[in-house]
């Protein structure tokens, strides 16, 4: 990745962490000038991060004002989380139709490097490493439409299914779900692989609720 792009991922991973903690409250503008001595880079790294943001939902980008924080409700996240599993479910079911040989050695290395993320044990990295496998799954679906939709709200929900990874032995976790899902699809089970990746995606029950708890605690430490 170019130094360019990789100063401004860093840039929109730490803004997105004080937005989701609270550090940042849903209206709260985001001062390019004040974002630049934090960082202490120039403007251009600071406004491609916030377009980055804009893209993701989590800013909006208002002509002549600035950048001011979105709200996002925990019921906004339960609904769009349902939905994103839904469409990820989709295209693991489309995937172990359609499944190629070099679209299995692409899901299978794709596997293997959240692998070698997890024994590093660097969450963010895992979760990039954790969207590559993602990626492979869209465009194994072989239907443009349903990979743009699926990846448009990820994008959305990329700062909470990154928050996630921070959990005790979630990555682990997420790892053993991911080896569930490519044995599914190369299997050619259609309705496992669709079963797998709603379960891996879908936040529900204890760790919904240890999500809530989590968000809520960095809150109000944040603002103590």
């Amino acid at each position: 990745m170019p130094a360019a792009a990789e100063t401004a991922r860093t840039i929109c991973d730490a803004v997105e962490d004080d937005i989701v903690t609270g550090k940042l409250p849903p209206g709260a503008k985001l001062d390019e000038a004040g974002l630049c001595r934090r960082f202490d880079v120039s403007r251009t790294p600071i406004r491609e991060a916030l377009r980055i943001l804009s893209e993701r939902g989590m800013v909006e980008l208002i002509r002549n004002r600035g950048a001011f924080v979105v709200e996002m409700t925990v019921p906004q996240l339960i609904e769009m989380f349902e939905v994103m599993a839904e469409l990820e479910g989709m295209c693991g079911r489309l995937f172990a139709r359609r499944i190629t040989a070099e679209l299995r050695a692409e899901l299978e290395s794709a596997h293997q490097a959240c692998c070698s993320a997890k024994q590093e044990g660097d969450a963010d990295e895992y979760y990039y490493r954790n969207e590559a496998f993602h990626d492979v799954i869209y465009r194994g679906c072989s239907n443009n439409f349903l990979a743009e939709q699926a990846g448009a709200l990820r994008r959305r929900l990329q700062a909470y299914r990154r928050m996630q990874l921070r959990y005790p032995k979630r990555m682990r976790d997420s790892l053993d779900e991911h080896q569930g899902i490519v044995d599914a699809i190369v299997a050619g089970d259609e309705i496992g692989a669709e079963q797998r990746l709603k379960n891996h995606v879908l936040i529900q029950g204890e760790r919904f609720t240890d999500f809530v708890a989590t968000v809520a605690k960095e809150s109000q430490q944040s603002s103590s």
